[in-house]
């Protein structure tokens, strides 16, 4: 027997995810008809706590374009409650962001194995919905292991991700983090620049694989717009907008540290969203500020900073 209701879902979720290839009409509202990407409501990078119905809503109410998904809380939805996800959605003009990447691979080969078997459900359940992009963050140093063999284990372990979140559709999104100050944090250095990313990607070798860029992490790793620009816009999954301390050069920045986009003027926000108009990148871009200070605002203050943060940065767009 046919489930024309199933069959009604999984189209609308498709519809939606197509949708977000095309420019939204909220784009003159942001101040720039060139761009394609969409501004995505990131709660967590913000310091605020929303479930997945409050942050369409909020979403909604602010004028973000995109919304990061929530594995965990869409797996509990049965398909009645996702259809009416979308139809919201859909409604709203407002596409899917990037989920986390929920498998521990940093860590021993057993806790590895335990994430990797329950990947495919999170990667079916984001399929399910027409979200398709996941990402993770590469740390810069390792205690024990060099910068051969972890990068060996990373090829490895990622390559066995992607696999499974490209069954589903999904991209994966891998961050460098660029501040030189974590550089002593551990005995031996790793990936910290675009370049050495760069590698790692080739090593994994899975076409689903592509880049999480950051500002923050640009600046302090002292790239410039030729680095963006010589990148396919395919190649970039994700994108985190913020800026960086005032009064401190790009080698005494630190990681937990930042300010909303174009707050301090430190990172050249101009000419990273730029490059990524040139290029003609249409996925998500997200405030990623780490900021103790809008950390603790309350959730509309921290919002309406937020996205006037977004909406100055990107008018400076030429």
């Amino acid at each position: 027997m046919i489930d024309f209701g199933r069959r009604a879902f999984l189209t609308k979720a498709t519809l939606l995810s197509a949708a977000a290839l095309y420019p939204s009409s909220l784009s003159a509202f942001f101040g720039s008809d060139s761009r394609k990407f969409k501004i995505c409501l990131n709660p967590g990078a913000i310091g605020v706590k929303l479930s997945q119905k409050e942050l369409l809503e909020m979403a909604v109410k602010y004028g973000f374009e995109a919304i990061v998904p929530f594995p965990d809380q869409l797996a509990r939805y049965d398909i009645g409650q996702k259809s009416q996800l979308i139809d919201q959605m859909a409604g709203s003009e407002i596409s899917w962001g990037t989920a986390n990447l929920p498998v521990q691979f940093r860590a021993s080969e057993q806790q590895f194995r335990n994430d990797l078997k329950q990947l495919d459900k999170s990667a079916k359940t984001l399929a399910e919905v027409g979200a398709s992009r996941m990402s993770t963050w590469i740390m810069p140093t390792h205690d024990e292991l060099t910068y051969r063999k972890n990068f060996d284990r990373h090829a490895l372990r990622l390559k066995e991700v992607a696999k499974v979140l490209d069954d589903s559709g999904i991209k994966l999104g891998l961050e460098y983090v660029g501040p030189k100050t974590l550089m002593a944090r551990d005995k031996y250095s790793f990936i910290r620049s675009m370049a050495e990313l760069s590698e790692l990607i080739d090593g994994i070798n899975q076409g689903n694989v592509g880049y999480q860029l950051d500002a923050f992490h640009w600046y302090c790793a002292g790239e410039t717009k030729a680095d963006i620009l010589n990148l396919n816009p395919d190649q970039i999954i994700t994108v985190d907008l913020n800026d960086a301390k005032a009064g401190r050069s790009a080698d005494e920045q630190l990681d937990w540290e930042r300010e909303l986009p174009a707050t301090s003027g430190v990172v050249s926000t101009k000419e990273f969203l730029s490059a990524l108009v040139e290029i003609g990148y249409d996925g998500p871009v997200r405030a990623e500020p780490f900021n103790e200070e809008l950390n603790k605002l309350q959730t509309d203050q921290a919002l309406k900073k937020t996205i006037g943060a977004i909406r100055n940065a990107i008018s400076q767009i030429d």
